[in-house]
């Protein structure tokens, strides 16, 4: 399927066809373009082919859908739904769609002399019982019974009808195309990957301009918020917090006060030091580390869950008893990762006037965030403050539409996002399709060669793994990956490939991001860790995964 995701706008039926196609075992070696838009269209300035399937050794069916429960075809024309009547036949939409795909294909230099070309019209919520005439040939027609043996045989019902036709009219070749390397040149000519002529460099400093203004806007949340001591701003990934937050700690401190800018994540906490680095009175980083700092312990070996959660903790209370690490303000980055009772003990006594009573700023997401089992975290929060003003960030101003598109529906997020500030690009994200683990060492390869090819430096390019152990890219052999990835936290060396957890890399972003080792939607935690690893590019997003891991996101079933 290109894309390999449809849209939530799309019509009913197309989303019915889509989903019907792309879970059939018998379209597994097919090519199905859907919204193929058509700026040379025959008839029209511009037109649209709502599917384009090309099958090996069969042909191309170009396939109109109309999603209409009542469909009526009389002297006055056709009458879709509670549309008015119009003299506009949907055969004739989709025999202009055809002939608009053909005649752009040999204007590309395709030959097409063994491949055979049909249209037909998917009345897919209606049963239809359209009347004989001259304008479309009865098997031009599929209605929703032609679910019922499968999308895929009412296609290869089409094509093969058409052929029949066909040959009563004309001579057709004994051996029938496409094959798999001229179905692969009609798939490039129809959907050429887009390649950006005004280059990388261009787009990051475009990025970089874009990033600033929409930072700007978002900094009005501050501002609307400025006269409330205690504020908890939500929303989702994408959505700023990470840079509000620490807008708000250089703002406190330009004031001449003292505080902490704090964070779960060990690499977000270093990333947050050095961007705070300067600022007189801040003291930025992850909350782990501030409170080895503050115990003075030593990090064991083999230091675990209760090291961390409760002998770590207990240190730090008993210095923090003393008031000497007391600050006037207290601002929380991922704080639905840090409301547990021994964190919100240590961080009450870090403020002046406590969280109930202190200037405190808490950033998070409490829907999709959480990956550490802290289900009940916002509740907990809420317990140790008093009066808490909230503001909900709804906008995305780091991800480009289309991977925020994907998020959505792969992350099943509802509502999702109320909008992207940034501009789309046209370029969908990629998707790499194994059934073996091993067989992701070749794809990741060719991922980081496609994205090198457009452009990216090696370490604009970020691979992140759900797994701690085993991942893709820790236990490749390939002499050139091996040469060219290293375990990075935050960014890799110059000229070579970043990789991480995904656990590791949260709340950080990357130019492009190669998400791998998809293949296990029963791990705990799994839909909060796809969710979070999908949101960390900004410009380019590829996933390496099995289809039975996702496709269930993908292509529900809809009744």
């Amino acid at each position: 399927m290109i894309p390999p995701i449809i849209p939530p706008n799309a019509a009913p039926g197309e989303h019915l066809v889509f989903q019907r196609l792309a879970s059939d075992p018998a379209t597994r070696e097919w090519t199905v373009l859907h919204s193929l838009e058509l700026a040379q269209h025959v008839r029209q300035v511009q037109g649209e082919a709502d599917f384009v399937v090309i099958v090996p050794g069969k042909g191309i069916a170009v396939i109109e859908v109309k999603s209409h429960r009542q469909v009526t075809y009389d002297e006055q024309g056709w009458k879709l739904g509670f549309q008015r009547p119009t003299a506009r036949s949907p055969f004739k939409q989709a025999d202009e769609a055809m002939h608009s795909v053909r005649s752009y294909l040999i204007s590309r230099n395709v030959q097409l002399k063994d491949t055979l070309f049909v249209s037909g019209v998917w009345f897919t919520h209606t049963r239809a019982n359209l009347p004989a005439s001259p304008e479309w040939h009865p098997w031009q027609v599929l209605d929703r019974q032609d679910f019922g043996r499968g999308a895929g045989h009412a296609i290869l019902r089409l094509l093969d009808n058409g052929r029949a036709h066909h040959s009563r009219l004309r001579a057709l070749p004994p051996v029938p195309g496409p094959d798999r390397q001229k179905m692969d040149a009609i798939a490039k000519a129809l959907r050429p990957r887009v390649e950006l002529a005004a280059g990388t460099a261009d787009l990051r400093r475009e990025r970089d301009a874009q990033l600033t203004s929409f930072l700007d806007e978002q900094y009005d949340a501050l501002d609307a918020m400025e006269g409330n001591d205690r504020v908890l701003f939500t929303g989702p990934a994408g959505s700023g917090k990470t840079f509000l937050a620490l807008e708000a700690a250089r703002r406190e401190a330009a004031r001449g006060k003292s505080g902490w800018l704090l964070c779960y994540n060990r690499a977000l906490g270093k990333d947050l030091e050095q961007r705070a680095a300067g600022a007189p009175g801040l003291n930025a980083g992850s909350l782990h580390s501030t409170l080895r700092s503050i115990s003075g312990l030593d990090i064991p070996d083999d230091a675990g869950d209760s090291f961390w959660q409760e002998e770590l903790v207990d240190a730090a209370l008993e210095k923090l008893l003393d008031a000497k690490h007391e600050r006037d303000f207290l601002i929380l980055d991922e704080v639905q990762d840090l409301a547990l009772p021994g964190y919100l003990d240590a961080l009450d006594l870090m403020v002046k006037g406590g969280l109930a009573g202190g200037r405190c700023l808490f950033f998070g997401d409490f829907e999709r965030q959480a990956l550490y089992g802290l289900s009940d975290s916002h509740r907990a929060l809420m317990a140790r403050t008093s009066v808490m003003s909230t503001y909900t960030l709804t906008a995305n101003c780091r991800n480009l539409p289309r991977i925020g598109e994907t998020v959505k529906v792969l992350a099943a997020m509802s509502p999702g996002y109320r909008r992207f500030r940034r501009q789309d690009d046209g370029v969908q994200p990629r998707y790499y399709w194994y059934t073996a683990r091993d067989e992701q060492e070749k794809l990741l390869g060719q991922a980081i060669r496609d994205l090198r090819d457009e452009g990216f430096e090696l370490d604009e390019i970020m691979v992140l793994s759900p797994r701690r152990a085993g991942s893709a890219a820790a236990a490749c052999r390939d002499k050139w990956l091996r040469r060219v990835l290293v375990e990075a936290s935050i960014a890799a060396p110059r000229g070579h490939v970043g990789y991480s957890t995904i656990h590791a890399f949260k709340g950080l972003e990357a130019p492009a991001v190669i998400l791998t080792d998809v293949d296990e939607p029963l791990l705990p935690q799994f839909e909060a860790l796809l969710y979070v690893g999908l949101t960390r590019p900004r410009d380019r997003l590829s996933v390496l995964a099995t289809k039975e891991a996702i496709a269930p996101r993908v292509i529900g079933e809809q009744s």
